[in-house]
Formats: structure tokens, sequence, C-alpha cells
């Protein structure tokens, strides 16, 4: 990957990361599903009337929009709600990275390495010790919703890399408006309409500034390079750039929320980055330490 490509690619790490504890905010006063709607119908208008529609198939547009707004964002955001913190939550969702890799495998035909292997199970290893935090920020609900998140966010990945469209922008844009709709039924169908009653109240201004950073910095920029990126480098080696989120997931959580940082998070969040390290690098440090004719034996 060219060096301004993984610059931009970790600046995105750092908005998405952020993005857990700006979610958790809004989470505060607004329904999970009412919040995820209005992020992606402020996603779609009022671009979708000033961009054209992408010369795409409309299937793949319905299901990325469907999977991506309802199957990641939505999950995600009940999640957090229902008891997962913004930090936690952030980690946990990083095993999208390993599901993305596995599936490139098999239905691209990308080359699965063993060091993709290795650093897939340390970073599984530092995931399944959040399992063990007993502060209060995890509940098991919580872990297998976003988990359930992360599964949705590879499948989208793989839609977007099927798509093959160079309208990057125009495909977030467009796919963006089929999730609103999904979103506010499943609002009514698991709340009534309670959350639509008190949702005037509800979006305060905290609410009104956490709505504004998930829908421009964080998606229409950050998934616009991020998608991008994906149709120029293999699955498996973008994929794995997405676990620096939850070191900024982290981060921002203890700025924002004071959350604490026992020994057994920082432990899984070294796991984590081993794991990335080992997945992106560990061929090259292969190459540098064992000789060629050593290494094809």
């Amino acid at each position: 990957m060219k060096a301004r490509h993984l610059l931009l690619a970790v600046m995105i790490t750092a908005i998405w990361g952020f993005n857990f504890s700006v979610i958790k905010l809004g989470l505060a006063t607004v329904d999970p599903f009412i919040l995820a709607g209005l992020r992606f119908l402020l996603c779609a208008v009022p671009a979708i009337f000033l961009i054209p529609k992408p010369a795409v198939p409309w299937r793949y547009l319905i299901s990325y929009g469907l999977v991506f707004g309802v199957g990641l964002w939505g999950i995600v955001n009940l999640g957090i709600k229902i008891g997962l913190s913004a930090g936690l939550a952030a980690l946990v969702l990083q095993v999208s990275a390993f599901f993305t890799i596995a599936l490139g495998a098999l239905v691209f035909s990308e080359p699965l390495r063993r060091h993709q292997i290795a650093g897939g199970l340390l970073a599984l290893l530092g995931l399944a010790l959040v399992m063990l935090i007993t502060d209060g920020s995890v509940s098991l609900p919580g872990v297998m919703l976003v988990v359930c998140g992360a599964v949705c966010w590879s499948i989208a990945n793989l839609i977007i890399k099927r798509a093959d469209t160079r309208e990057v922008l125009g495909f977030l844009v467009w796919s963006s408006a089929f999730a609103p709709i999904p979103l506010f039924m499943l609002s009514y169908i698991l709340n009534g309409a309670t959350g639509y009653a008190l949702l005037i109240e509800q979006l305060n201004l905290t609410a009104l500034l956490s709505l504004a950073f998930q829908v421009y910095p964080n998606t229409l920029l950050a998934y616009w390079i991020w998608n991008s990126l994906l149709r120029q480098y293999p699955l498996s080696t973008v994929a794995p750039l997405s676990l620096l989120v939850p070191v900024f997931g982290l981060l921002g959580s203890v700025l924002i929320f004071n959350e604490t940082l026992p020994m057994i998070k920082l432990i899984a969040m070294v796991l984590v980055l081993l794991g990335l390290l080992a997945g992106l690098y560990g061929q090259a440090v292969l190459a540098w330490f064992i000789p060629v004719r050593q290494r094809s034996l």
C-alpha cells in the first residue's frame, strides 16, 4: 500500500474510533434505531438529488444499504445502548477484519497466508479477553450484537468489492437511501411510538452534533475513502488496518467518558495490535530474518 493511502487509512480509523464515543453521546437521549435511521437519511438527502445514480445494478445498492445501515450500524447502536462501552464496542467490532479476509479468500480467491492467519488468531485472543472484563463495561448481549454487526460489515465489504464501481461517493449516498425506513420500522416494532413522540425533546445540541459527526466526516467522507481503497487493494490488505480503530476508540472513551483501562483491557488491546502487525507485516519480517531458501523448503 502506498504511503499516502496508508496515512489516509489511519486517519479514517481515528475518525471511526472516536465515532463510537460520539454515537454513545447521541444514544444518551435518542433511540438506537432512530439515531441510525436519521444518520442514513441525512447521508442520502439532499445529496441524492445532486449526485447521479452510480452505474451499478440496483441489487448492490439495496443490499449494501440494508447490510451496512441496518445490519451493521443499527445493531451496533443497539449493542452499545444495552451494555457495551464505546471503547470496547470499537474493539469487538474489529473481528470484522478477519471475517472479511476469510470471505475474500472464499469469494475472490485472494490468497490467505500463514502470517495473516497467525495475526487473526492473536487478535481474536485479545478479543476473547473482553469477555473476562468485570468492571461493568461489558454485557454478553452487547458483545454478541456487535459481533453480528462485524459479520455484516464483512458482507458489506464484499458487496462494495463485487459492485466494482468507481463512483464510490454516489454508491454510498444512493445505498444509504435504503436504510432509514427499515431502521425506523424496527424502532416502532420494538418500542412503539414512544421514541418518535419524544424525538423533538431528545434532539438536543449534543444529539445533533453527534448526528452531524456520524453523517459527514464519519460516513460520507471516511467510507468514501475506505471503499475507494477497497477497490485498489485486496481485502486482506485493507481490512487489517481497521484494527487501529479500537486504539482510537478506547482513547476517545477515556477522554469523553473517563472509561478506566485496567490491565486486562490493555492486554486485550496489545494482543489486537500485535495481530494487526503480524497480519500486515509478517511476511516482510520473515523475508528480513529468514533466508529465502529456508522459507521455500
